[in-house]
């Protein structure tokens, strides 16, 4: 009987360390998911897109060594509705999220101000995979309970659920900039400089992490304002003579930084090869309000231009896609769910349901790229469609806008009545799809449109500065 029993005992032994040994295996067989999201970075200010004021090595060297779009879109050119849309793999207007998140207009329901519960986010659509969900730092996506991370499938959330937050100070019962920092897995130390302090959880998230499949939204806040910078980067730009931009290039210095940091945490940690790291900006620069520079882009965050909507895009893998290739591909942001979930179910997920597409076929040969990809945007006053080389915007106040963005990327020249039927067939695709969407769920302050408006007859800066 005790021998019997005995055996028994050992059986089951090794039949539990054989499963968790299929565990591991399984788990080791997964991709490690990495988005790195800046707030209101402007396309020409990084190296690898051209700048010749801000160097940034770490952000260059994850371009050199992955892949670069060329022609990178997001899905709207303000954060809350980019944010939405990247998250779900959804456009965003078609599930009703059209403006920025702000304070509840009159005659709408507060309890709808934020990003509809119908839709699931990546984080959801990851969890049958096995992964653990994390998030640090900027939401944006609704402060009402109902609209809080640790509810929208991921598992460990620090940072704040609102649209900015100040550099240096959290207040334990600070309102807008200085809400407190949020925290379900520790107790948050005090704001030492926040986007550090992004960067130092990221860290901590991927050791804890190394060794299961995970996801980690690494959503900083910079470039964002407040302009609010350290000395010593500050430093490093003195001989830059405009104060504002200045402080904008130390704020993307320590950025830079913070991304090498994350970077550098995977390699130490073994599971560089083996994550998928894509870094993106969730709208182009508002160059009014942070310095920022869009070039050679026409534009900024808040309009329709390439220069509010064309961001700076990378994706890293190292195990699966080809190192230094630059790639004229159209994409989008909502690319990243179709993608990142078509890694982490290892190709078993339909991928329904996603208004973008999962890029990997494209990146390892097993189908070509398709240079005449359609894509549409709405945001409040604003319409755009992109279809190939062609781009049409329509606003409220003039005739349509159409460019060629082949032979004009700064959309100087308007050939809308040079190519009337272009111009026609752009416009009755993007009516039709227009007046299939549904109501927004919520609006911002009326006085933004008129802002936004104006925004089309600035004139924007197209070249990079001078080197002194």
């Amino acid at each position: 009987m005790f021998r019997s029993s005995f055996t028994f005992s050992i059986i089951l032994l090794l039949l539990s360390s054989l499963k968790s040994a299929g565990q591991n295996i399984s788990n080791s067989s997964q991709y490690n998911l990495v988005l790195i999201v800046a707030d209101d970075l402007g396309y020409g200010d990084l190296g690898f897109t051209g700048s010749t004021q801000i160097k940034t090595p770490n952000i260059d060297q994850l371009a050199a060594t992955g892949v670069i779009f060329t022609q990178g879109y997001v899905s709207s050119a303000v954060c809350s509705p980019s944010r939405a849309g990247l998250i779900t793999g959804v456009n965003q207007v078609e599930f009703g999220h059209d403006n920025n998140l702000a304070v509840n207009q009159p005659g709408f329901d507060p309890e709808y101000l934020g990003m509809p519960l119908s839709q699931k986010t990546l984080a959801d659509l990851l969890k049958p995979y096995g992964y653990v969900n994390g998030l640090i730092g900027k939401w944006h996506l609704g402060k009402e309970p109902q609209f809080h991370p640790l509810k929208r499938g991921f598992d460990e959330f620090w940072g704040y659920t609102g649209g900015g937050h100040d550099y240096f100070e959290a207040l334990p019962d600070g309102k807008g900039y200085k809400e407190p920092i949020e925290s379900n897995f520790k107790i948050p130390a005090p704001l030492t400089y926040i986007t550090d302090d992004v960067g130092n959880e990221c860290v901590d998230f991927i050791i804890r992490h190394k060794s299961e499949p995970f996801f980690l939204f690494a959503s900083f806040n910079a470039p964002h304002t407040p302009m609010q910078a350290l000395d010593e980067d500050l430093a490093l730009f003195q001989d830059i003579p405009d104060e504002k931009r200045r402080t904008y290039a130390a704020m993307v210095h320590r950025l830079d930084l913070n991304v090498g940091k994350i970077m550098k945490s995977l390699e130490v940690n073994g599971i560089k090869e083996n994550t998928l790291v894509v870094f993106i900006s969730d709208n182009g620069g508002p160059a009014d309000s942070n310095a920022s520079i869009n070039a050679p882009y026409r534009g900024q965050k808040g309009i329709l231009l390439e220069g509010g909507i064309h961001v700076p895009f990378i994706l890293n893998l190292p195990a699966k896609y080809p190192e230094g290739l630059i790639s004229n591909q159209t994409v989008s942001s909502l690319d990243v769910a179709p993608t990142f979930l078509a890694l982490a179910s290892q190709g078993k997920s339909e991928l329904e349901g996603f208004s973008g597409v999962d890029l990997s076929p494209s990146l390892t040969g097993s189908n070509s790229n398709d240079l005449e990809r359609e894509i549409k945007w709405k945001f409040t006053i604003s319409r755009a469609i992109r279809l190939g080389d062609w781009k049409l915007v329509s606003v409220p106040d003039r005739l349509p806008m159409l460019y060629n963005l082949k032979k004009d990327p700064s959309e100087l020249n308007n050939l809308a009545f040079e190519n009337l039927d272009i111009t026609q067939s752009l416009l009755k695709k993007l009516g039709d799809w227009e007046v299939s969407l549904p109501h927004p769920v919520f609006l911002e302050g009326a006085q933004w449109r008129k802002r936004q408006l104006s925004l089309y007859d600035e004139t924007y800066q197209l070249t990079q500065p001078e080197k002194e």
